[in-house]
């Protein structure tokens, strides 16, 4: 079984960086310890740090010191090659020595002869006993052009001893793509993606040293496409526009700045990326007041260049893979998932089974299955720039259908500034009539026992959450999940008037799933129930259980209290025993143990000690808390203190799911919400 696997390309161009990406996503994927390496690094990255490392290690939560993933520089390569390759190999087998598998990204071209560097990285493959993944460049290549560079690494990589894996041809021109394919069925084949190479915002506000002077800077990272020099007329420059384009402009042309302005806000007009002012004339303070009373979130970038050399620098710069954000990395984790047929790679590689479960693995296991169910999922926060984000990503995946809640032109025009793709998704306006109606006469008939006129229920199913919710009730949506900007009370009270509880469950309650390094435990209830009592507790205790089964963690459950066994008694140690007795009362097969303290539930030496006979003391998975107080601080406390990774709230025991996004979600937490949103949706059908 192979240790590691050798990425190496044969020249400049090949997106590597992007192939690496996607190689890392597997393996991460199906191994519980991965660690990726670099046996040779520019000289310029010594202090700055190799991009290629940072990113790897920041997306994919790698725990090692950046020091112990670098080999050499070119400096060193170049004063002594022998003594270089030495400590390559040494680095290297320290580094594996604490992971079942290491990414090895070879070098980047940047210093030597492009056939002097693959043959280098060759060498070090050959000595790290490690297979080789060659990565061709398609990019402006002819298929003649890419047969012979295929044969000729593979036939230089085995003259030197080197096991060739496999072959990924990378930045196929699309035209060409089904030409390449069929010559090589062996290999994989990428398609270009040219947003993925494109420059975005920010790093062309690097390059030109400009200033950003108005507009969000939650957009800098969007890609800019093309150029268009603004050296016409208004109107002749609006037939020019198109979307993701960054227009170059005189700084003193203030009349058009105003125009392209109007027209980035204006439905069906294509929304730019960035405007560049140049010869450093910076607008009156007139004109930038107009501008600030618009409140674009169009970039405008001052700099120094004339318009000529800005255009020029412009054609001059690449983007990077990191820069670009979660699209740009959604984009090639689809690219490289289309052209490369990773469990036959990963099947050649032939890893041994994880004998651990990662955040990752976790993560990964839920948006896959969450992908052939294909249920509907509703975001009532349509216009949110995360939500809008993270529904791109999650359409691309095909992780879910989707629908936004919102007025249309505001939500298409935020996707348009935010440069995001949600074409895929369906649109609804609360405010539409026809449904509107038909939800008001179900509320009111839902809720006629309290008063309830169809009147009243009109103006409250306009609400985001009443109007999601009452989707869901009535089979439009299969989920909902909100709360990026709304109050978990906002986001859920819709839910105990309309869906209400499951018939064998007698409260709502919630779990977080806390994805340590090696496992990943359920921590119940967190955050709904502030005290619950004996029954409630055994409640949220099976509904926890049965959460923990649905996404594959075997139960055992912990009934935590501030004393173990008989030791202790008090108002507060007595429920949590009254509540285990009624779990196994209710339940007979479940492993539950109670009362029980944390460490005597988590640690087996603990175990030993205070309960060796039991079926859960020292290898609890469901820790279910007896207050709301203790839970937040609980799952916070490991949250912080173990670096855990907390998926949640889930909701449990509606009838339907619902669940609640913490204001302070990020993109990942949405997307990962949504995925387990469609396995409840699953479940409970």
């Amino acid at each position: 079984m192979a240790k590691s696997l050798y990425l190496a390309s044969l020249d400049t161009n090949s997106g590597k960086s992007s192939v690496a990406f996607g190689v890392m996503d597997l393996l991460t994927k199906r191994s519980g310890s991965v660690a990726v390496f670099r046996p040779v690094v520019r000289d310029e990255h010594t202090e700055s740090g190799d991009p290629v490392i940072t990113l790897l290690r920041d997306y994919y939560r790698l725990t090692d010191p950046y020091e112990d993933s670098v080999g050499v520089t070119y400096a060193q390569v170049r004063d002594d090659a022998e003594t270089a390759l030495s400590d390559i190999v040494e680095r290297y087998h320290a580094l594996a020595d604490d992971h079942d598998v290491v990414l090895v990204v070879g070098s980047d071209y940047s210093d030597v002869a492009a056939s002097v560097e693959f043959s280098f990285n060759t060498r070090i493959a050959v000595n790290l006993a490690t297979p080789m993944l060659l990565v061709i460049s398609g990019f402006k290549q002819r298929p003649a052009d890419i047969d012979a560079a295929l044969r000729f690494g593979t036939a230089q990589a085995e003259a030197a001893h080197a096991t060739v894996l496999g072959t990924i041809v990378n930045r196929v021109d699309p035209a060409e793509g089904e030409e390449v394919k069929a010559a090589h069925p062996d290999s994989g084949v990428i398609l270009d993606e040219p947003a993925i190479a494109a420059p975005t915002v920010a790093e062309l506000i690097a390059a030109a040293d400009g200033t950003l002077i108005s507009g969000d800077t939650d957009v800098l990272t969007r890609t800019v496409g093309d150029v268009v020099v603004a050296a016409m007329t208004l109107p002749n420059l609006l037939t020019r526009l198109a979307d993701d384009k960054a227009v170059i402009l005189p700084g003193d042309r203030s009349e058009v700045l105003l125009g392209l302005l109007a027209a980035h806000q204006a439905e069906g007009i294509p929304s730019l990326s960035a405007v560049f002012l140049t010869g450093g004339l910076r607008p009156e303070a007139q004109i930038m007041n107009i501008v600030a009373g618009l409140d674009s979130r169009l970039p405008i970038i001052l700099v120094e260049h004339d318009t000529f050399d800005m255009a020029n620098l412009v054609g001059d710069v690449s983007g990077t893979l990191a820069a670009g954000g979660e699209r740009k990395l959604a984009l090639a984790l689809e690219g490289f998932a289309a052209g490369v047929d990773g469990n036959d790679l990963m099947d050649r590689l032939r890893l041994s089974a994880p004998s651990v479960v990662t955040p990752i693995m976790f993560e990964h296991s839920m948006v896959e299955r969450a992908k052939r169910l294909e249920k509907h999922i509703v975001l009532p926060e349509g216009a949110e720039p995360r939500i809008l984000k993270a529904a791109e990503i999650l359409l691309h995946r095909g992780v879910a259908r989707l629908t936004l809640l919102g007025e249309e032109s505001e939500v298409r025009s935020q996707a348009a500034q935010l440069g995001v793709d949600v074409s895929g998704a369906g649109i609804l306006n609360p405010g539409d009539h026809e449904i509107r109606e038909r939800f008001a006469k179900e509320y009111a008939n839902l809720r006629a026992h309290k008063g309830v006129t169809v009147d009243a229920a009109y103006d409250t199913v306009a609400d985001v959450s009443y109007f999601g919710t009452m989707m869901v009730h009535t089979g439009m949506a299969d989920g909902m999940v909100s709360g990026a900007v709304h109050t978990t009370a906002h986001t859920i009270r819709p839910s105990f008037e309309i869906i209400k509880t499951r018939p064998e469950v007698g409260v709502v309650s919630s779990v977080f799933f806390m994805c340590l390094a090696d496992r990943v435990l359920v921590y119940g209830d967190c955050a709904v129930n502030p005290n619950p009592n004996a029954e409630q507790l055994a409640d949220i205790a099976l509904s926890s259980a049965d959460t923990a089964t649905e996404f594959g963690v075997e139960p055992r459950v912990a009934m935590l209290s501030y004393s173990t066994g008989t030791s202790g008694h008090g108002e507060a140690v007595d429920k949590v025993r009254e509540a285990t007795e009624i779990v196994r009362s209710r339940r007979p097969g479940l492993p539950v143990e109670g009362p029980i303290q944390y460490d005597a539930a988590a640690d087996a030496g603990v175990a030993g000690t205070k309960m060796p006979d039991s079926q859960v003391a020292g290898k609890a998975t469901v820790f279910i808390v007896p207050d709301l107080n203790t839970g937040n601080n609980l799952y916070k406390a490991v949250q912080r203190s173990a670096g855990a990774i907390a998926v949640g709230p889930v909701l449990q025991g509606l009838r339907k799911p619902v669940n609640d996004l913490s204001r302070g979600a990020t993109v990942p937490d949405i997307v990962n919400t949504v995925a387990l949103t469609a396995i409840q949706a699953a479940e409970r059908d």
